[in-house]
């Protein structure tokens, strides 16, 4: 299995789980720096590993990667969705 580093030399194995690849950059940017990172530390450290990726691996990663994101609007729509309801009683 191909794997891929980010800029602190972590491996990331390129297995098609993108909650891998959060998990990583979690650990790597955002609890390395104790919490003390920016928005733009972590696009950089996105494009890094980016940069690394085959043009197939790149669209598999954004279809995971749009696939949670509707689940997690859909999830949040309906989360307000039924406390509007709930409100109303």
């Amino acid at each position: 299995m191909r794997t891929i580093k980010t800029s602190t030399g972590a491996d990331i194995a390129l297995d098609g789980d993108l909650l891998t690849v959060m998990e990583t950059l979690f650990h790597e940017v955002t609890a390395r720096r104790e919490l003390e990172r920016s928005f733009e530390d972590m696009m950089r450290e996105i494009q890094v590993l980016i940069g690394q990726m085959t043009d197939e691996e790149r669209r598999a990663y954004l279809q995971e990667s749009l696939f949670l994101n509707t689940v997690t609007y859909e999830n949040e729509r309906l989360g307000s969705y039924m406390r509007k309801l709930a409100s109303k009683d």
